[in-house]
């Protein structure tokens, strides 16, 4: 086809990545592939990753680092944002697309690409979140998706790729369809494609099962500064050290894990499990220090444009101008969301018992019972007199 002399590909090291290499260079007459695998923290020996990419026909192997960057400049903003999608997802998996697309271009630049590549098929919503955001940071880049186009069975793709002296994979006992990173895991096929089977307890390994969660309950202080979490019961960690440690303190109780029919953007409905224990429960608690320091027409505005943004994350247009316009307006709710955040864990729950902040626009004085009491209650009167003035006014219409 000779769409592109040199092709920069997102690498996963799976059957389909690793048959995009022979396929790219034979079907479509790619002269080079450069293949880059992201560490996003997927925890996988990214070694053999890299060795497999070489075997396959890549020309080089690149490995990179983005966990921190991963964490400070996608997943902060999201929780400063309290994104959920569909109200449930916090978009672990969504996430990192942005930032492996913004890598491929990097890398295309770097290596003088004219093209990049990935191996999504044509039902996910991984390919829309990768070709709208490549096109957004470089509008004249190519994007190949061999998946998309090559019409191969799973057998047909693992034939296509013998030949070429790609290994079988094992065989895999498992049908699931995982993807993994820092901030979560996303499971789904196989079984779970009936909505109504229940998710088998091997499938999750980020949480336990209730009946092996501590008997005892756990405190967890969260320390928060401008929104952005950056204590552990007191102890100042780096972003992706405070996600780690989090993680582990969370799932241990059980506490991360969803199971939704969602709404994907090609149109069609699919079951989804999810485990995110620390961006769950980090998305909670800073919910709850906005309750604390921000004015309720604050907090009430910020709520109606916290679900476009989590769409926005979802549709892939994180590099959008709505997007930009959207941070702009968070960011500076976030300047006095500063305080530390008290949550208890136990058997599968993670409840707030706690919060405090120098910002606290809590006042004990007008919200006690007490004697200490200050605020005037023969001011409701005339307030409540004007305030329902139109309710009585078109009340005395309805009755003539």
């Amino acid at each position: 086809m000779g769409r592109a002399n040199k092709v920069i590909l997102a690498y996963s090291g799976g059957v389909d990545t690793s048959v995009c290499i022979p396929y790219l260079k034979e079907e479509w007459g790619v002269q080079d592939v450069i293949t880059l695998a992201a560490d996003l923290g997927q925890g996988e020996e990214l070694g053999p990753i890299q060795k497999k990419a070489l075997d396959s026909g890549a020309l080089e192997s690149l490995v990179e680092n983005g966990q921190e960057s991963f964490v400070v400049d996608y997943a902060f903003p999201a929780i400063r944002a309290n994104a959920l999608y569909e109200n449930r997802y916090p978009l672990a998996t969504a996430l990192a697309r942005p930032l492996i697309a913004k890598m491929l271009v990097e890398a295309a630049e770097k290596y003088g690409a004219d093209a990049v590549a990935h191996g999504c098929t044509g039902k996910g919503n991984d390919q829309v979140r990768f070709d709208v955001s490549i096109a957004a940071l470089n509008p004249s880049i190519k994007v190949l998706a061999p998946a998309r186009e090559w019409g191969m069975s799973r057998e047909e793709t693992i034939a296509y790729g013998e030949k070429f002296g790609i290994p079988t994979p094992v065989k895999k006992s498992s049908p699931f369809s995982i993807d993994r990173n820092l901030l979560g895991r996303s499971i789904e096929a196989g079984p779970l494609e009936d909505p109504m089977t229940e998710p088998p307890e091997e499938i999750f390994v980020m949480t336990k099962a209730i009946a092996e969660t501590p008997n005892e309950p756990e405190y967890v202080e969260i320390g928060f500064e401008k929104g952005t979490p950056v204590t552990l019961n007191g102890n100042a960690l780096g972003p992706v050290e405070l996600i780690t440690q989090l993680n582990e303190i969370v799932g241990n109780h059980g506490v991360g894990r969803i199971d939704m029919i969602e709404n994907r953007v090609v149109g069609i409905k699919s079951r989804e499990i999810y485990e995110s224990p620390a961006l769950l429960v980090l998305i909670q608690a800073h919910r709850d220090l906005e309750s604390l320091t921000l004015t309720a027409d604050v907090t009430q505005y910020k709520r109606n444009i916290e679900e476009s943004y989590a769409n926005l994350i979802y549709q892939g247009l994180w590099y959008s101008p709505l997007k930009g316009a959207l941070d702009a307006f968070i960011n500076q709710t976030q300047e006095r969301v500063s305080g530390v955040v008290r949550v208890k864990l136990f058997k599968g729950n993670a409840m707030i018992v706690g919060r405090r902040s120098e910002n606290s626009i809590y006042a004990p004085s007008l919200a006690t019972y007490t004697s200490e009491d200050t605020f005037d209650h023969k001011a409701a009167e005339g307030f409540i007199y004007i305030w329902g003035l139109p309710t009585r006014v078109w009340s005395e219409k309805m009755r003539g």
